[in-house]
């Protein structure tokens, strides 16, 4: 059936979605997109981004841009190295939140842990397939970071980031085991870390 409004709806007031992308890739920042829809102008389309093709997606992130208030936020592979992705992951989405620039009286988060915010928090296991505005979160920060990846792959080329976007491909993991990581892998995923240590 889709996404629907009527989680944001039974909340009432300002609602955010937000959602991260790029929790299991092996390079990259993970990303975060916060969303608060305008209900009167909500665009036609809008699904989880995984459930969408790449145009698709593209051509939905400038509509929801033009139609709501959208922030991004990051995390570093650094920040990831360091604290793990999980709660990564759950800063990317704090600093998104405050990008808005607006208060929100709830936030809808698509999994089942929320990061701490300045207002009342609900986790939603599937909600970029449940929640109209998770699930424009999720595009937003899936065409955001599908293009950062296409710009590191321009100076790494042979890792086919534009492609893969950082995951464990066998065409990633081919290239990690011929050339080694670059400063953009997470040295704390295992593939990373296996490939480190066998260079010794």
């Amino acid at each position: 059936m889709g996404p629907t409004y009527a989680f944001e709806r039974r909340l009432g007031g300002v609602v955010c979605g937000i959602d991260e992308v790029g929790r299991g890739p092996l390079a990259g920042p993970v990303v975060a997109a916060a969303v608060i829809l305008d209900p009167a102008r909500v665009p036609s389309g809008i699904n989880d981004s995984k459930a969408l093709p790449k145009a698709k997606r593209e051509i939905l992130e400038i509509e929801i841009r033009a139609n709501a208030r959208v922030a991004l936020g990051s995390a570093s592979v650094e920040e990831i190295d360091r604290l793990n992705i999980l709660w990564a992951s759950m800063l990317a989405m704090r600093r998104a939140f405050d990008g808005l620039g607006q208060t929100a009286d709830h936030a809808l988060i698509d999994g089942n842990r929320a990061p701490e915010l300045p207002c009342a928090a609900h986790p939603l296991v599937d909600g970029d397939a449940r929640c109209l505005s998770i699930a424009a979160a999720s595009i937003v920060a899936k065409v955001a970071r599908d293009r950062l990846m296409a710009e590191l792959a321009l100076a790494h080329p042979e890792y086919g980031w534009e492609r893969n976007a950082g995951y464990g491909t066998a065409e990633h993991l081919a290239a990690l085991a011929r050339l080694g990581p670059t400063p953009h892998h997470r040295t704390s995923f295992a593939p990373v870390r296996a490939c480190l240590a066998a260079a010794g």
